[in-house]
């Protein structure tokens, strides 16, 4: 099979005896060894099989091993949410005197691992602009290990070209992990690009529909085997249960983003005519700086349109209140559509100067777009324009 949609849906874990269609839940904590010698043997890695749902499952092992072929990969580890994923990864490669690079506009969580987290345990941290990749190299040390970048960058919607950071970062021996939360896999495959690794946030568009919470970590044997030596002993398991939502969700994700994609391009093109709206980001608008480059890499722009209203928090805010569809929440990638302020929320604890200099002003407003009618989407988002507009005048 080499189609990204029927492997999202035939790829599934060997059926039991009860010959099931659809793979069943896995409830287990630990499992029954045939004897002793072959407890001893899956202990000593001298076979394949479960041993304990901390370090695998079967529905946690179907999930990975879809992931891991939808995005062109090995293999990969499943968390219990997506900055599970983020911790992991840099806990297993990081050690005290390493140096992060990192994209400037990342998820508030992340930049709080990055800048109070981390130092406690001597790892130091430096930030680059999406959009000024001439600065890239020159703010690499001789201790970077890791170079870490969202494209597109939440809720910036930058992009930066995976390839030529692919190649920069070889060459000066430094890993390079890619957060692909906004485009999943269906539109974007950092690891054909050239990454190392691949992080997703699972509870995302790859769930849809805002139910659970999961994290992914994909890459090479090599590079997994190392995530999993840290994280069998930490702990940061996805539960069966999780899982099982998870790859059942895979068999949509195709033809879900392909309606994110088709009415998030129609809503930002939209906002881009609407004289009340200052600035809209959205990858596959050809306003958009790096437009070219998404194009290059990217099957779609995605279903994030991040935009900033005339008038600022007070008009952000009245906006917000004045939509009578959209659900006002920090989630995104939902059947339903969402909107964020992310600088009172997902993004608040950024300083004002951090904020503006990820483009995050008072005035933008961060909107997942969902699978509702596009009439009605377009609808609730002017009616709310004009309402907010008549309460601040």
């Amino acid at each position: 099979m080499s189609n990204f949609e029927t492997n999202a849906i035939r790829i599934q874990a060997e059926r039991s005896g009860a010959k099931e269609h659809s793979a069943p839940i896995y409830l287990t904590s630990s499992y029954k060894f045939d004897d002793a010698e072959d407890m001893r043997a899956l202990f000593a890695n001298e076979r394949e099989g479960n041993i304990y749902s901390r370090y695998s499952n079967p529905n946690t092992s179907e999930l990975i091993e879809k992931m891991a072929i939808l995005e062109g990969t090995e293999t990969g580890w499943a968390t219990s949410s997506g900055m599970a994923a983020i911790f992991t990864t840099f806990a297993a490669f990081l050690k005290s005197g390493d140096h992060v690079l990192s994209s400037r506009s990342i998820f508030g969580s992340t930049h709080q691992l990055l800048v109070n987290v981390f130092p406690k345990w001597g790892v130091t941290s430096s930030y680059a602009d999406l959009d000024k990749p001439e600065e890239w190299e020159s703010l690499i040390q001789p201790n970077t290990k890791l170079i870490f970048v969202e494209t597109p960058s939440n809720p910036g919607i930058d992009i930066i070209d995976l390839e030529w950071l692919a190649k920069l970062s070889k060459n000066h021996n430094a890993l390079l992990v890619v957060d692909n939360c906004f485009a999943t896999p269906y539109l974007q495959q950092p690891i054909k690009l050239g990454a190392d690794l691949s992080i997703h946030s699972a509870t995302k568009f790859i769930d849809g529909q805002g139910r659970t919470l999961g994290g992914l970590i994909l890459g090479s044997n090599k590079l997994i085997a190392d995530i999993e030596a840290f994280a069998r002993h930490s702990g940061p398991a996805m539960s069966p249960f999780n899982a099982w939502i998870l790859s059942k969700s895979l068999e949509t994700l195709a033809v879900r983003m392909d309606r994110h994609c088709e009415s998030a391009l129609k809503v930002a093109e939209f906002l881009e005519q609407n004289e009340e709206i200052e600035l809209v980001k959205y990858p596959f608008l050809k306003s958009h700086p790096q437009y070219e480059i998404a194009k290059k890499q990217m099957r779609a722009g995605g279903g994030i349109v991040t935009f900033v209203v005339k008038g600022g928090y007070e008009r952000a805010s009245k906006f917000m209140d004045s939509l009578k569809m959209f659900s006002i929440s920090a989630n995104l990638g939902d059947t339903r559509s969402i909107a964020t302020h992310p600088a009172s929320s997902t993004h608040s604890k950024l300083t004002e100067a951090e904020r503006l200099q990820v483009g995050i002003s008072q005035g933008a407003v961060r909107v997942s777009i969902g699978l509702e009618h596009i009439d009605d989407i377009l609808q609730d988002i002017k009616q709310a324009l004009e309402v907010s507009k008549l309460q601040i005048a």
